[in-house]
């Protein structure tokens, strides 16, 4: 991915296209406008693949009587500032904007956030980064 082209779009304009599940999720829960904001901030965003592991558990949570708790999910996966992957160290205790702690693990060049590993990390948004993960994290 182009770094100049990430740049001009914020974090929900990337998710569109790279973690299509997620933006769906996100526009189900109402928090376009938030992760519109200015920020900066750091979203942990679990593949589309990720959320096809629990297909089930998604195709409820997408559903208009879940919001609050679909919303909780996905702030569990937002860190407010944008720290990048260089930034993260092993045992570093991550606060997220629904306010539980996401644990990192740095082993061996891998960075793990929670029980998920980041795939792709550091993609520049205007208002954060974005860091891939292979799984999603449950609060």
């Amino acid at each position: 991915m182009e770094k100049e082209m990430t740049m001009n779009k914020d974090i929900v304009a990337i998710a569109a296209t790279e973690c299509k599940t997620l933006a769906a999720a996100v526009t189900a829960a109402g928090l376009i406008e938030t992760l519109q904001g200015e920020g900066p901030f750091t979203v942990f965003a679990p593949t589309d693949a990720a959320f096809a592991a629990i297909q089930s558990e998604v195709d409820k949570l997408l559903k208009p009587e879940n919001k609050e708790k679909l919303s909780k999910i996905l702030t569990y996966h937002v860190v407010s500032g944008a720290t990048m992957a260089a930034d993260l160290e092993d045992g570093q205790e991550l606060t997220t904007v629904e306010g539980s702690k996401l644990k990192v693990m740095v082993k061996d060049g891998k960075v793990m956030v929670g029980n998920a590993e980041v795939t792709t990390a550091d993609i520049e948004a205007s208002n954060g980064v974005i860091h891939v993960i292979d799984k999603v994290l449950l609060p």
